[in-house]
């Protein structure tokens, strides 16, 4: 594939669906530089090249007019000293000159041809990296804000799990509760049942210890003579 052809596709190139087709758009966008860099470097070489081809041919049809015009002048001069031998002999080289003439404009304007789409392409490259360098800290920041905005989003749902959890906890609790109640209810029931009239023959029975106590001790001072 020739020079033209290559960088015609460079014409086409349009950033931002490049970067609609990337994953991180920082990463392509530096990517895409890099490359627009590279290519504008190969074209300034390529285009110097075909510039100075045009301006080859542009001097060869210049110098090739000059020559038609010093043979016809030639010519002219032949004619007016009467010498018409001769001034056939310079019109049939002006004649020949001519006709290398065609050629040599058709090499120039194909040449021209393709210094014009170089030079355009040349233009569409720097055009394209100026762009890309302005927008580039712009794009870069945006994804960093991004990124740091899917971290809060996993941070949030991590807080949303906690609370859930929190929630999970406090039913668990209340239950754990209930149970709890239950389970000394159960107990209390199940105890036997108050005897009051044991609780009162106790309470005689202690009463009478007591005093058969006290009776004893006042035999036992009376026995000491206090």
């Amino acid at each position: 594939m020739g020079i033209l052809d290559r960088f015609s596709e460079i014409l086409k190139a349009n950033i931002n669906d490049l970067l609609d087709k990337a994953e991180d758009p920082a990463k392509m966008i530096d990517q895409y530089m890099r490359e627009l860099t590279e290519s504008l470097a190969e074209v300034k070489q390529e285009t110097a090249g075909v510039m100075a081809e045009e301006t080859r041919t542009k001097r060869l049809v210049d110098a090739n007019n000059e020559e038609i015009e010093k043979y016809e002048g030639l010519a002219r001069k032949a004619l007016s000293a009467g010498n018409e031998g001769d001034a056939r002999t310079f019109l049939a080289k002006k004649q020949q000159l001519e006709a290398q003439g065609s050629s040599l404009e058709e090499a120039y304007k194909a040449a021209h041809e393709n210094a014009s789409k170089m030079r355009e392409m040349h233009d569409k490259l720097v055009s394209d990296i100026e762009t890309l360098n302005g927008r580039r800290e712009s794009i870069k920041a945006k994804v960093a804000v991004a990124k740091t905005q899917a971290k809060v989003n996993e941070v949030a749902s991590a807080s949303d799990k906690a609370e859930g959890a929190m929630n999970a906890f406090t039913r668990m609790e209340a239950k754990a509760d209930q149970m709890l109640d239950h389970a000394n209810a159960m107990s209390e029931l199940n105890a036997q049942p108050a005897d009051s009239a044991a609780d009162l023959e106790k309470k005689y029975a202690e009463a009478g210890n007591t005093e058969s106590v006290d009776a004893e001790l006042a035999k036992m001072k009376a026995e000491m003579g206090l």
